[in-house]
C-alpha cells in the first residue's frame, strides 16, 4: 500500500473562537455526546453512554496521568525563563525519571530562550517542610528543545515532588488563557494512573466515577493501557500534503493480562480517545513487525501503509502474547509515530469516543479514516447544535 497523497486544505473547517471550550462543564457528564452509528447522528447527555455502546463492547482506556510540565525559572538578573518539560532524557524512563532525587535530565522547550545562554537559573519548589532551591543548567541544544538538568539540594524530594510544588498545568495553547487552579483537577482523567503525559487524554475527561460503575453494570468490558502524551499532539500540519508532515514520537505500555483481555474478546472495541487508537494500532502493527522479524519496539510513521499483513487482531496480538511470554515479559513497551489517515485500515478498534479536533490536523485526518467523508457531516452537526470544541469541549461516538 502506498503512502497517500492527501491535500490537507480537504480537512479544514471554520472553527469560530467562540465555540472552544475555554473551561470545563460544572459537572463532567453533563456534557453533550454526539452519536453517528449507522450512517445516521442524534445526540444525548454524556452520562447516557452506556446505553448508546453496541452490547459486549470493550471500552479501552488511556491511563496517562498529566504532569505539571511548565516551569518558571529566573536568572540572577530576574529575567524570566519558562521550561517545558516534554520527555526525560536521564534517565529515560518516566517511572525512574520522576523517582529521581537531586538530579534528572529532561528534553524541553524553553520559552524566552534567547535571553538563557549560559549559565544557571533558579527558582523556588514549596513542599511540606516548606522551600527548596531548584537549579536548571542548559546541556544541549536541540534542533526542537534542549535537554535540562535539574538539580536540588534535598535529597529526600523526588522530581516528581518537585514538579508538583513548582509547576503549572500545561492547559492547551489555543485556550489563549494560564491555567488556573480548576485545571489541577479537570484537566485530568478521574481514572489517571502513570505520570508521563504532557496532555491530557481528552475523550476521558467525560468520564466520571458513577458512569464507569454504569458501563459495568451495563457488563461493558473496561480495560486500560498507558501511553503517555507528548506536546506533538498539538503540533500544526504546515505542509500542503501530508505525505510531507512529520509525526511526533510517544511511549506507550500495555500489560500482558490486557492484551489477553483484547486478543480473547469477540465484541466491539472501542478506544476512548486517539491515543488508545494509535495505541492498539500499534500493538498490532508491532506484531506484523515481530512476524516479518523486523524490529518491532518502534513503529514508524507509515509502517500502517508500508508493512500490509493479512493477520486478524487476534491472530497477531496472540503472536505477541506468545513473545512476550517466551521472554518472560509482563508487558509490552514500545514507541510509536504511527499517523492514521484515510486510506487506512483499522485492524483492532470498531469504534471511537472522541471530542472535536481542530482544523487541519492529523486528529480531524483519524477520524476521517475512521468514518471517511462523513466526518463532514458529523462536524457540521455539531457545529449546527451548539456543541463545545476542543480539549474541555463536547464528545462524540463514532462506530464504524
Amino acid at each position: 500500500m502506498s503512502i497517500p497523497q492527501i491535500n490537507i486544505t480537504d480537512y479544514d473547517y471554520h472553527l469560530p473562537p467562540h465555540r472552544i471550550a475555554k473551561y470545563p462543564l460544572e459537572n463532567r457528564d453533563q456534557s453533550q455526546l454526539l452519536i453517528y452509528k449507522d450512517h445516521k447522528i442524534a445526540h444525548a447527555p454524556f452520562f447516557t453512554l452506556p446505553e448508546q455502546l453496541p452490547e459486549n463492547s470493550l471500552l479501552v482506556f488511556n491511563n496517562t496521568k498529566v504532569i505539571r510540565a511548565r516551569l518558571e525559572f529566573f536568572k540572577t538578573t530576574g529575567a524570566r525563563i519558562e521550561i517545558f518539560c516534554l520527555e526525560p532524557h536521564e534517565p529515560s524512563d518516566a517511572a525512574l525519571a520522576f523517582q529521581s532525587k537531586g538530579k534528572v535530565q529532561w528534553q524541553c522547550m524553553v520559552g524566552n530562550q534567547k535571553k538563557w545562554k549560559e549559565g544557571p537559573i533558579f527558582a523556588k519548589a514549596k513542599n511540606d517542610k516548606g522551600e527548596i532551591e531548584v537549579t536548571a543548567t542548559l546541556i544541549k541544544k536541540l534542533s526542537d528543545g534542549a535537554v535540562i538538568q535539574f538539580t536540588w539540594d534535598a535529597v529526600d524530594i523526588t522530581f516528581s515532588e518537585v514538579m508538583e510544588g513548582m509547576g503549572q498545568t500545561p492547559i492547551p495553547p489555543y485556550l489563549e488563557r494560564a491555567a488556573e487552579e480548576i485545571d489541577t483537577e479537570r484537566y485530568q482523567t478521574v481514572y489517571s494512573k502513570h505520570q508521563g503525559s504532557v496532555a491530557a487524554p481528552t475523550a476521558g475527561l467525560h468520564f466520571t466515577d458513577e458512569v464507569l460503575a454504569s458501563l459495568s453494570k451495563k457488563n461493558i468490558s473496561l480495560i486500560e493501557l498507558t501511553l503517555h502524551v507528548g506536546a506533538g499532539t498539538f503540533k500544526p500540519v504546515k505542509a500542503e500534503t501530508i505525505d510531507q508532515h512529520e509525526m511526533h514520537t510517544e511511549h506507550f505500555e500495555v500489560t500482558l493480562d490486557a492484551l489477553r483481555q483484547i486478543a480473547s474478546h469477540r465484541g466491539p472495541v472501542i478506544a476512548v480517545g486517539t491515543t488508545s487508537v494509535r495505541t492498539l494500532e500499534s500493538i498490532y502493527r508491532s506484531a506484523v513487525l515481530l512476524s516479518l522479524s523486523l524490529p518491532h519496539q518502534n513503529v514508524q510513521q507509515w509502517d500502517g501503509f508500508k508493512q500490509v499483513s493479512d493477520m486478524d487482531k487476534n491472530e497477531a496480538l496472540n503472536l505477541l502474547i506468545k513473545h512476550l511470554e517466551s521472554h518472560g515479559q509482563h508487558s509490552f513497551k514500545a514507541s510509536t509515530s504511527i499517523i492514521i489517515t484515510p486510506g487506512y485500515q483499522f485492524k483492532v478498534i470498531d469504534g471511537l469516543i472522541t471530542n472535536f479536533h481542530q482544523p487541519r490536523s492529523t486528529l480531524l485526518l483519524l477520524i476521517a479514516a475512521l468514518i471517511d467523508k462523513n466526518w463532514t457531516a458529523v462536524y457540521d452537526y455539531a457545529m449546527n447544535n451548539d456543541f463545545r470544541f476542543l480539549s474541555y469541549g463536547d464528545s462524540s461516538l463514532l462506530l464504524r
